[in-house]
């Protein structure tokens, strides 16, 4: 019973790890970002998924968008 619990939250919190930052990563090309911050994000993103997802969506609405 517990073992099934464990293995449920594992399977939940991988799923997170791989879905969330590959879409911080299509909403990174997808947005029109000024200058370097396209390619400091990706980086990010690519090199700490899971933290560096949470980071992007958190500061997301503080880099401006080119118009």
């Amino acid at each position: 019973m517990i073992l099934s619990l464990v293995f449920d939250i594992w399977l939940i919190v991988s799923i997170i790890a791989i879905v969330l930052p590959a879409l911080a990563i299509i909403d990174i090309l997808r947005r029109d970002l000024l200058g370097i911050n396209k390619l400091f994000w990706i980086l990010v993103v690519l090199f700490a998924p899971l933290l560096g997802a949470i980071i992007y969506f958190y500061n997301r609405r503080t880099y401006k968008v080119r118009k």
